[in-house]
């Protein structure tokens, strides 16, 4: 590599383990966090694989921080 390259930084979506401890921190799981928002238990899990805008939101209201902090490659 040259010295005068620039490395661009690829976004780093958080690991899966880590927001289902972040979602268990907050006090809950995925199954009664999916059957708060109406959705049947296994629903909110699809985010975790894929993109899912609408349960993606709802994680992150449940951590306290924003979708794009979570999934920064699904929002760059």
């Amino acid at each position: 590599m040259y010295s005068n390259q620039i490395q661009k930084k690829v976004p780093c979506d958080w690991h899966q383990a880590d927001i289902i401890a972040a979602i268990k921190k907050a006090g809950t799981n995925m199954s009664r966090l999916s059957e708060a928002s109406g959705y049947s238990r296994n629903s909110l899990r699809n985010a975790l694989y894929r993109p899912y805008p609408k349960a993606e939101r709802i994680i992150a209201t449940a951590i306290g921080v924003e979708a794009s902090d979570i999934w920064p490659s699904r929002y760059s």
